[in-house]
């Protein structure tokens, strides 16, 4: 229901959200190189602060910071926090950050997922989520080294310290391409008589780059999951 009533801007938007002190506010001022007020206070962002970023592949996306999550919100306040986490509804991809070095880690997510499911933006076609598992650099070795593992085999979990920077790149990588749907570039050798194969990949994916060397053409092209699975059908037909 929310896609019915976004907001219709040219460029892709995402959302930061996070539970209160989890970093969301060091790590907007990382990517965006903007000095937002980054500090341990219950809703110093109240207001979604929004900036312009560059990603592989996008020249501009815009990236909000909003409202840190709390738990045993007063009543007075749930109102005014559900109304300034409106703007995540619009999003077209949602980067939740953990503060993993914190004790209650796990109940904090399930908070946030609480609320989100709340805004309906936990349902299908609600926008994809990755979430940034910050503050990895204040663990023991031990603890560190199995969440790297776990972070390892999971396509939605990008481990990052906003404070040193270390991740950062990973994740804007992954958050471009999340926003493609998964799309990815790849490195394609086809024949030079192979006319049918360089149409196919020209019609189905985005053709970034070929050159043409001896009989080979080289080709660099962006395609989703299921024309790469095509594709390698059609080379083994």
């Amino acid at each position: 229901p929310h896609r019915a009533s976004r907001r219709r801007v040219p460029y892709p938007i995402v959302a930061l959200v996070g539970y209160t002190n989890a970093g969301k506010s060091t790590l907007f001022n990382r990517l965006t190189a903007a000095d937002v007020l980054a500090e341990n206070m219950l809703f110093a962002t109240l207001d979604p602060t929004m900036r312009d970023i560059r990603l592989p592949g996008f020249d501009k996306v815009i990236l909000s910071d909003t409202v840190g999550f709390v738990s045993d919100l007063p009543t007075e306040l749930i109102a005014a926090f559900r109304a300034t986490l409106e703007e995540v509804r619009s999003a077209d991809l949602l980067v939740h950050v953990r503060n993993m070095a914190h004790p209650d880690t796990e109940a904090q997510r399930d908070d946030v997922e609480d609320v989100l499911k709340s805004l309906d933006l936990a349902e299908e076609g609600a926008p994809p989520r990755i979430e940034a598992w910050n503050k990895v650099d204040l663990l023991g070795d031990e603890e560190r080294d199995r969440l790297l593992e776990e972070a390892k085999r999971r396509e939605d979990v990008v481990p990052i310290s906003a404070l040193t920077g270390g991740g950062l790149k990973t994740l804007g990588e992954r958050m471009a391409e999340k926003l493609r749907n998964g799309e990815q570039v790849h490195e394609i050798q086809v024949p030079a008589t192979d006319g049918g194969r360089i149409a196919w990949l020209h019609s189905r994916g985005e053709v970034l780059d070929q050159q043409v060397e001896d009989s080979e053409v080289r080709l660099s092209v962006r395609l989703s999951p299921d024309n790469w699975a095509r594709f390698q059908a059609l080379e083994s037909a």
